[in-house]
């Protein structure tokens, strides 16, 4: 009859390939079940966007076959538990990433919108904050314009403003409240004052990953939120161009600076080249090659993709109905790589 212990011992030897110690140790086997000739258990990722499920689930069908017999039928559940960065702040959030960039026009919004949703798609509990409030892009993205949150009564008799749900996502705004067509013309304590209010004053619920659009460039906007909520990390969104890797090592340089220190999960470059739709096999490095690879090299941190320049990103963002709904889109998946590194990062900086 086998025994748990076997079981035990036989998954001790698989290795959590990011976090470089074995499944047991990190208490990510549970449930164990023992039937004749058949063993189940649970494996429990730090993350359901994890993009090495399928090898953890092999190396545990292999470990089984090894230790204890070929001959034993397995039954693995894959599944998972986003580990948190404590906020007393803003309970139940698990954790807050930036999706930030140096200048403007580089796609940051586009991408954090996208990053987002893939997030979303893995099963994870996602909310999309836009912070971007000198140019908020949100309600056209979403084909949300006009639409205006409703609020609810919360603790203690507080109002908070309610995000709308659309796409499996929580989303919210300052686009929500102001006229489109009229320009924001508030100083840095107004400014500082409405962000804080749309992270404080908004009932999010319980969510495994916020997704902030940040504006871009290093302002007042960047420093209150680094130094007000418990960021988890931030991503740097550039174009492989020179002058936007110039100003993203600014935006680097700011988030790894004395009293904000926050990590950096890694860069995303997108408009990496251009592939015309009658010519699949052809790349045009536009605005140069390999500028975030060489970006992520000199500064020590992650490099997590390539988005290509492709104009149905731009349509489908215009549509409000981002490009990551749709599955037969070839650049899709280069933004659910980008979400799965990102949280590849997450479950190694909290495991450190």
């Amino acid at each position: 009859m086998i025994t748990k212990d076997q079981v035990l011992h036989a998954l001790s030897h698989v290795e959590e390939p990011d976090l470089k110690k074995d499944l047991v140790t990190l208490n990510m086997i549970q449930h164990i079940e023992i039937l004749p000739n058949k063993v189940k258990f649970d494996v429990v990722l730090t993350t359901p966007a994890c993009p090495l499920k399928g090898h953890i689930e092999h190396a545990c069908r292999n470990a089984i076959a090894l230790f204890i017999g070929k001959e034993v039928e397995v039954d693995i559940h894959m599944t998972s538990r986003v580990i948190s960065t404590e906020s007393a702040q803003l309970d139940g959030i698990k954790n807050i990433i930036l999706v930030s960039s140096g200048k403007g026009g580089v796609g940051k919004s586009t991408v954090a919108a996208n990053l987002a949703l893939a997030l979303a798609e893995t099963g994870a509990k996602t909310g999309l904050l836009d912070a971007d409030i000198y140019g908020p892009s949100l309600p056209i993205m979403f084909g949300l314009e006009g639409t205006r949150p409703e609020s609810i009564q919360a603790e203690q008799g507080k109002t908070k403003i309610l995000p709308i749900e659309k796409f499996g996502l929580k989303l919210l705004s300052i686009g929500f409240f102001t006229d489109p067509n009229q320009p924001i013309p508030w100083r840095g304590p107004m400014a500082t004052s409405a962000i804080k209010q749309l992270f404080g004053d908004t009932h999010w619920g319980e969510l495994d990953y916020l997704v902030v659009d940040m504006p871009p460039g290093t302002g007042d906007i960047h420093i209150t939120v680094a130094q007000s909520y418990p960021i988890s990390g931030a991503v740097i969104v550039t174009t492989p161009q020179h002058v936007a890797l110039a100003d993203a090592i600014k935006g680097i340089g700011m988030y790894q600076m004395e009293g904000i220190n926050i990590p950096i999960l890694g860069i995303v470059e997108n408009m990496s080249y251009f592939t015309p739709a009658e010519l699949p096999d052809h790349r045009y490095y536009i605005f140069g090659k390999d500028g975030g690879k060489r970006l992520s090299e000199s500064n020590n941190v992650p490099f997590l993709g390539e988005i290509p320049l492709v104009k149905a990103v731009a349509d489908a963002g215009d549509n409000g109905f981002p490009i990551l709904l749709d599955a037969d889109e070839p650049v899709t998946s280069a933004y659910k790589d980008i979400a799965g590194r990102v949280a590849q990062e997450l479950s190694i900086l909290a495991n450190k």
